[in-house]
């Protein structure tokens, strides 16, 4: 989708130094996509203490 945008040059500049990433937009998608995913853990954060998991990790892990 094509998308004329204002966004601060030196804001987008320091973004793309501090990911290194080379092109404008590759850098707002990363930030789009950073942003979804804070957004989905702090969803997941509300079941915390909530969810009785009965899993041994040693057994997962293969430590008999």
């Amino acid at each position: 989708m094509r998308t004329t945008l204002d966004l601060p040059e030196n804001l987008l500049r320091v973004a793309m130094r501090a990911t290194n990433i080379s092109t404008k937009t590759a850098v707002i998608i990363r930030a789009l996509e950073d942003l979804v995913r804070k957004s989905e853990i702090q969803d997941l954060k509300k079941y915390r203490g909530k969810i009785n998991l009965d899993i041994d990790i040693d057994h997962i892990r293969d430590r008999n």
